[in-house]
């Protein structure tokens, strides 16, 4: 009898850009990381790519990649994400969809996904059309192959999903068992019900549509999933082999598939070191022969469907009520009592609203521009794959009804922005939490804002005031926020940005930081034509003029600015569009002369006459750049507390030592110049390329002395950022002695601190080194080469050491 076990993962995060920069601005609640994609990846993501098989002494055996052992998509927004700040995951997955094809027959184990984690059953037809081809073309160039399967986002299904799927050649899907209605085998008449998830997940069944058409639907085993998921089956390894090996039957006669579906995220960000037990897991089936592995595509190869099953229509994997969660107060929420989620079904009525508002206008207006304009917008995922001028120009000529000029260009790419905006607005995550104001659902806010801002833009039409009293029946279960017209001001209207905004955060930032004549600000080109930069004690003030290009859609403008700044965070300026050089030139003239005469009050009047309401401040700055500024702002004065700090703590080091073997609490004031003088030292210690084992001891000895606290996180981050840094030198050039010594002595030193240090990429880049180049080293210290030896000896300490079993 065949037996298969098949583990799918689902990983996906929603995307949490800028609507305006094109970029994720930091999010604090992701602390310590700069956001949520970056933490999860950490936590997550990337562990699964390069995760640990540990043998009974707990060392590691072997590092695996479990994408090429697993069946699992991967959101394309998120893998869009990764192609740019994660790009060894990245290339890791779609090495192990490589990879899995040699495994599976064939058959790689990625499968694609509808673009932006929209509910398709909610969709309109146009929607679902162009969410699953952008899917399709996101996959295609990533992954260079066909996709054989698609996961529906939240498996959130109908039969016109089911249909559209098959009208792009997509094979199988795979859905919840509770998604199952009822199923026969095929020629047959008699059908069994099979509700409340009792249906037999252990083959593949086919689902006949009304164009006559038929796609393939797995269930997955839902008891399994979720003890993966809720139940601790990811404690130990050992257990989810077992579980898994557990569900074959004997009674059944004809070839079993065991497969589970969860969420990516499990693997590490809910359960710590999940990637590890689902790596020993898969190794154990593999290695036990009770099962072999394998991915959906080649079952369905080799046993295709002998039943046809019928769904409930309008179902999910994670709402008991079908579809509710993302448009009505179903109940599913996550729990907080007296709150309630009757927001869901006016935000949603709101969006549906606007989407259908703007519909018309965007086809009237394309129409002019793009021979076909829904085609236009479907083969837009073109341009958001690369958005290269030139690639972009070719994607322009292959659908406009003539050449169009610079001006008709922009407002093509406008038109075909607005409707990208407004399927973003859509993304799931907005109505799956609790709250209003959650930043999932301020997020799909703010894209609803910028397409909002766009049709102002192109057609002229206030729509913005009706969206919002529309969005005033939205009502926030938080007193403070209200409802949704009063969330979208609050935090939609202050994030929206125009070319003189990106103007005056490059006129701003340029008082701190050094541009050239050419920079990028997130998704914006800015050219300086004319900068001037005049400095008095901390007084300074900058004055230019530059043309700001959306590399978006290309709409350009030369812009005016001026700033002054007085020291800390006192900075005011302003931005206009460029009036002629006799404008320019009286504004500058007149600012510079009030400066060199010491006349700040009048320099400002000058800013302010001329720039009128357009006036900013730092807290309009962009948050990265703020943050960074604030940071360089902030450094003077935490400088001058340094000193005061240190200035205490050295003088009084002795009388504190004392106090502490006296068993007396050490008096406030010495406690923390002491706390702050010895952590800033071991962190400017264990920052050094070249670290000093005795000057860190000493230290740590001082620390010991005196009884304070260590800052052991900080510490952690430091020591590890520079082991990266150190381990990555060694990777360069492996066969380099004293590169090898200097890991060896940064991971001891590593070991022997009060604290734990994660040592994690480390180990994944010495494994890499133990795999390619210690063999070669080895053989030539065993047939007796001197140079090699203590290479060798010096490797296959480290390897103790870093706890991964070398021979």
């Amino acid at each position: 009898m065949e037996r298969y076990i098949c583990i799918h993962g689902h990983f996906y995060q929603p995307p949490r850009e800028n609507p305006w920069l094109e970029a994720i601005e930091i999010q604090d609640s992701a602390y310590p990381y700069h956001d949520w994609n970056e933490r999860i990846t950490a936590e997550a993501y990337a562990p699964c790519a390069v995760s640990r098989i540990l043998d009974g002494e707990q060392r590691i055996v072997e590092i695996v990649n479990n994408y090429s052992r697993i069946s699992f998509n991967v959101g394309p927004t998120l893998l869009s994400w990764m192609e740019e700040k994660a790009p060894e995951v990245y290339q890791r997955i779609l090495t192990a969809d490589a990879e899995s094809q040699r495994h599976f027959g064939g058959h790689g184990s990625a499968m694609a996904q509808p673009y932006n984690h929209m509910i398709l059953p909610l969709a309109n037809r146009r929607d679902r059309q162009t969410q699953i081809r952008w899917g399709l073309a996101d996959f295609r160039r990533r992954f260079g192959r066909e996709p054989e399967g698609m996961w529906l986002p939240e498996t959130a299904v109908d039969l016109e999903t089911l249909d559209l799927l098959a009208e792009q050649g997509i094979a199988f899907t795979v859905l919840s068992p509770h998604q199952a209605q009822r199923v026969r085998p095929l020629g047959t008449d008699i059908w069994q019900e099979v509700g409340q998830g009792s249906v037999d997940p252990s083959h593949a069944y086919r689902v006949l549509l009304s164009s006559g058409r038929s796609i393939a639907v797995f269930f997955y085993d839902g008891p399994i999933s979720r003890a993966v998921a809720f139940e601790k089956l990811l404690s130990k390894g050992e257990n989810l082999a077992w579980r898994l090996l557990a569900a074959f039957s004997d009674e059944r006669t004809s070839p079993q598939l065991v497969h589970i579906a969860t969420d990516g995220e499990t693997y590490g960000h809910h359960h710590p070191h999940g990637d590890m037990a689902l790596a020993y897991a898969l190794h154990s089936v593999e290695t036990s022969g009770q099962a072999r592995l394998t991915n959906y595509s080649e079952f369905l190869e080799r046993h295709p469907p002998t039943h046809e099953a019928q769904i409930f229509e309008n179902s999910s994997w994670s709402c008991a009520h079908g579809v509710e969660r993302w448009r009505s107060d179903c109940g599913c929420n996550s729990g907080r009592t007296g709150w309630n989620q009757q927001w869901r079904a006016p935000l949603r009525a709101a969006l549906d609203w606007l989407r259908d508002e703007l519909a018309e206008p965007f086809e009237e207006a394309a129409r002019n521009l793009l021979r076909d304009p829904w085609a236009a917008r479907d083969g837009y995922i073109e341009v958001l794959l690369d958005r290269s001028r030139e690639n972009t120009a070719q994607f322009l000529a292959r659908h406009s009804t003539r050449e169009l000029t610079p001006e008709q260009k922009t407002r093509a790419l406008k038109l075909l922005e607005l409707q990208r905006h407004a399927m973003l607005m859509y993304t799931s995550c907005g109505w799956f939490f609790d709250e209003l104001s959650g930043i999932e659902t301020v997020q799909v806010m703010q894209y609803a804002g910028r397409a909002v801002q766009l049709a102002e833009e192109l057609f002229g039409d206030h729509v913005e005031e009706q969206f919002l009293r529309r969005l005033e029946c939205a009502k926030s279960n938080l007193s403070e926020h209200g409802d949704g017209r009063q969330v979208y001001e609050k935090w939609v209207k202050p994030a929206i940005v125009d070319l003189q905004k990106v103007g005056a955060h490059y006129a701003v930032s340029s008082l701190f930081e050094n541009y050239g004549e050419s920079t990028r600000t997130y998704c914006y080109a800015v050219e300086r034509q004319d900068y001037r930069l005049f400095t008095a004690g901390k007084t300074r003030l900058a004055l230019g003029r530059a043309r700001v290009t959306s590399e978006i859609h290309w709409e350009a403008e030369d812009l005016t600015f001026g700033v002054l700044h007085l020291g800390d965070q006192n900075v005011s300026g302003g931005v206009r569009g460029y009036r002629g050089e006799e404008a320019y030139r009286e504004l500058v003239d007149g600012a510079v002369e009030a400066f060199e005469h010491g006349e700040v009050q009048e320099v400002s009047r000058i800013v302010d006459r001329s720039f009128g309401l357009g006036t900013y401040t730092l807290k309009l700055l962009f948050r990265d750049e703020q943050h960074k500024i604030l940071r360089i702002i902030l450094g003077h004065g935490l400088r001058d507390a340094e000193a005061a700090y240190r200035h205490v703590y050295e003088n009084y080091a002795s009388l504190m030592a004392f106090v502490s073997t006296l068993g007396m609490a050490q008096p406030r004031r010495f406690a923390l110049a002491g706390e702050f003088t010895l952590n800033a030292d071991l962190e400017s210690a264990l920052s050094r390329e070249r670290l000093d084992r005795a000057h860190v001891q000493a230290l740590l000895d001082a620390v010991r002395r005196t009884g304070i606290p260590l800052h052991s996180a900080a510490l952690e981050f430091a020591l590890r950022r520079n082991l990266e840094a150190i381990a990555r030198r060694f990777r360069e050039q492996p066969q380099e002695v004293e590169r090898l010594a200097a890991l060896d002595d940064a991971v001891d030193l590593a070991q022997s601190l009060p604290f734990e240090v994660n040592l994690w990429l480390a180990q994944n880049l010495y494994y890499e080194v133990m795999r390619e180049t210690y063999p070669t080293l080895r053989d030539r210290a065993e047939a007796g080469d001197e140079d090699a030896r203590p290479w060798v000896e010096r490797f296959r300490g480290l390897g103790e050491r870093l706890r991964i079993r070398v021979d």
